[in-house]
């Protein structure tokens, strides 16, 4: 029996061609219509980066040629060439004086001081209104000596307070004294009147000398 089906089975295949292909039809059931997803919108923590740490910048330090500036050149208007200054001094204190000196090559000497006083001037006050009475003022003194191009010697001293400036020097003018003499009043001598005299006469009247 079982022989038999083998052989019938056998039978048929043999009988199919070989370019033979069942036909598949797809099932015309509707496509599934599945709703859209809905995901929740994801939340993520901020991230926290560590501050980065950078090396300070190690800059070399700029080296710069030292600057060369020519020469000035002076006209010399006296026989002293090449002028230099050869001492000075400059104080200065917390009180409102100084003291200031210096002296140079071509035998040029300065010294002046100054120091506050307080003296008798003109003050205004905020409105612009005008007094006398008592400021604060600053006196100066000094001297200075100094070599003509002719080889002339000259000393000056000076003073300035609250009665002006003051200079000394034997190359000052000096003004001209004018020595006047006074004029006498004139003397005028007058002969006084004599009042007269009257006399009575014999009681009558008066005669008159």
């Amino acid at each position: 029996m079982k022989l038999f089906f083998v052989a019938a089975f056998l039978a048929v295949a043999a009988a199919v061609p070989s370019s033979y292909k069942p036909e598949y039809k797809a099932p015309s059931s509707p496509a599934p219509n599945y709703p859209a997803p809905k995901y929740p919108t994801p939340s993520y923590p901020a991230p926290a980066y560590p501050a980065p740490a950078y090396p300070a910048p190690a800059y070399p330090a700029p080296a710069y040629p030292a600057p060369a500036y020519p020469a000035p050149a002076y006209n010399k208007d006296n026989k002293y060439a090449d002028i230099t200054i050869t001492s000075q001094s400059d104080e200065r204190n917390l009180d409102g004086s100084t003291q200031w000196s210096y002296a140079q090559s071509d035998y040029t000497t300065r010294e002046e001081s100054q120091v506050q006083k307080k003296m008798q001037g003109v003050t205004y006050d905020s409105y612009g209104k005008e007094s006398y009475g008592e400021v604060l003022g600053n006196t100066n003194k000094g001297s200075s000596y100094w070599v003509s191009p002719e080889g002339q010697k000259f000393t000056l001293t000076w003073a300035a307070d609250e009665a002006g400036f003051q200079p000394k020097g034997d190359h000052l003018p000096v003004a001209p004294v004018h020595e006047y003499e006074l004029p006498v009043a004139p003397v005028h001598e007058y002969e006084l009147p004599v009042a007269p005299v009257h006399i009575p006469f014999n009681g009558k009247g008066y005669k008159i000398y």
